[in-house]
């Protein structure tokens, strides 16, 4: 008699085959494909937002009205351990010492700074005393607090790395602090009184030439934005004598030449002739190729020394954060700055994430507006656009970006050059280099851009923003 084994129910594998495998059915079915994904590509927001501007000659000549600058830059100082040197030649940023270019004299200035410390919440200078040294901030933050329009105390300003305030005191005696300086975090100051100043320009005859040609002739006729004054005359009467004028340009304009980002792409033969269904190899490889360049290029566009955003940002233009996070009122700092007519806030998404954390605190809740089609968040109706190009440091601190874009705006522009050989996007080409022994295919795919600033105020940015604190 045969016995038959029960089939166990939990599990099924046990159970007889009924029908077809999907493993085997698979061996007949088609496979559908997705085309080669990317991790890297990202939204790339600054390629698709600045006005981009045929360059034909490859250069772009940025002519400006001529502008008499005095001391707009940081000072640099080097350092070993924990003693702080400011660089003589670096005294030169201080408008009384701008364009004196005397080693020795500045040397002997730069030694006679003294090195002090301060902790968060220490007083520097206080308002009404009197002034009598120039300071030079190495490394930390100060805060100048000084009355207010209705009598409060109010933050003024804020003071950062390479920053100095009190050089006034070189050529005028008589100051008094119009503010209180207070230190906001730990910081290192050089400082060098009036009475050690006035030593060595007893003793130095170009010194005392030079300052005395900057009291003489340091009235420029200016601006507030340091241009040549264009005289005009406004609310007469009769016949009075109108002045004569005429409009200065720059006589060293600056010049744009077009970077390039390039990379040979290989193909072998065998794969470009046998696997090209359903999909093209080689213009799968062309995309991923082209998506990689445009990366760098946005890459470049905001970090590159000479034309990046972040380099061409004028040193006025450059602010602090208030307290370290980026706040509202960080926000509306960059909009008092570039504001005239504003086009977009650029960001790293950890620093919008931080901004998103503040405006909670502060219980503001921002708009979004609609971007071509994306709902993106803004400030004062101006978007906040992420861009991963833009760096975070080891501290956890970002930059945040805010810029008027267009020429006729005279903000900030995109350069490329259309119409190039074997061109395959604007600005872009594509070159068959030939067929190497191997029969590997080869072709050189280049993009050509650069950045420009067109006039200062186009572009502002917001340095060292805390995007996160560990605890």
């Amino acid at each position: 008699m045969t016995v038959t084994e029960p089939v166990d129910s939990a599990n099924p594998t046990d159970q007889p085959q009924l029908s077809l495998g999907r493993a085997a059915a698979r061996t007949l079915a088609t496979t559908t494909k997705s085309v080669p994904q990317m991790q890297g590509i990202s939204s790339r927001w600054l390629l698709k937002l600045l006005p981009w501007v045929e360059v034909s000659g490859g250069t772009y000549r940025v002519n400006r009205r001529l502008s008499y600058t005095v001391g707009d830059g940081r000072v640099q100082f080097t350092s070993a351990g924990s003693e702080v040197r400011v660089i003589p030649a670096e005294l030169g940023e201080l408008a009384p010492l701008r364009g004196y270019e005397d080693e020795d004299v500045l040397g002997e200035l730069a030694g006679r700074f003294s090195q002090q410390e301060f902790q968060p919440g220490d007083v520097l200078v206080e308002f009404g005393h009197q002034a009598d040294r120039v300071y030079l901030i190495a490394h930390g933050k100060i805060s100048k607090v000084g009355a207010g329009a209705y009598g409060d105390q109010t933050v003024l300003g804020t003071l950062a790395d390479g920053d100095y305030f009190g050089d006034s005191v070189l050529t005028n005696g008589d100051v008094i602090w119009e503010y209180t300086a207070k230190a906001v975090t730990a910081c290192t100051v050089l400082s060098l009184p009036r009475q050690s100043f006035d030593d060595i320009v007893g003793r130095s005859d170009s010194l005392r030439e030079h300052l005395e040609q900057f009291v003489a002739g340091g009235q420029l006729s200016r601006n507030e934005h340091g241009e040549a004054e264009i005289d005009l005359a406004s609310g007469h009467d009769g016949e009075p004598q109108l002045p004569g004028t005429f409009v200065d340009y720059d006589a060293s304009p600056r010049e744009y030449e077009l970077s390039v980002a390039q990379t040979v792409l290989r193909v072998h033969s065998r794969v470009a002739d046998l696997y090209n269904q359903p999909m093209n190899q080689i213009e799968q490889q062309l995309r991923l190729t082209i998506e990689a360049l445009r990366e760098r290029q946005e890459h470049e566009l905001i970090n590159n020394g000479d034309f990046g955003l972040l380099h061409n940002a004028d040193f006025d233009l450059r602010v602090p954060t208030r307290s370290g996070p980026p706040t509202p009122d960080d926000l509306d700092e960059l909009l008092a700055l570039v504001w005239k007519d504003p086009g977009f806030f650029l960001a790293h998404p950890r620093t919008i994430a931080a901004i998103g954390r503040e405006f909670t605190k502060a219980g503001v809740y921002p708009e979004s507006v609609d971007l071509g089609g994306h709902q993106v968040p803004a400030w004062r109706g101006v978007p906040i656009l992420p861009c991963n190009k833009i760096p975070v440091t080891e501290t956890r601190t970002s930059s945040v970006l805010l810029m008027r874009t267009g020429e006729e705006a005279q903000g900030v522009v995109g350069l490329h050059q259309t119409g190039l050989p074997d061109e395959y996007q604007p600005g872009l080409n594509v070159r068959f280099m030939g067929m190497s022994d191997q029969a590997i295919i080869s072709y050189l795919v280049s993009a050509y851009y650069s950045a420009a600033v067109l006039v200062p105020d186009a572009l502002a940015v917001l340095e060292n923003a805390e995007i996160g604190r560990e605890g």
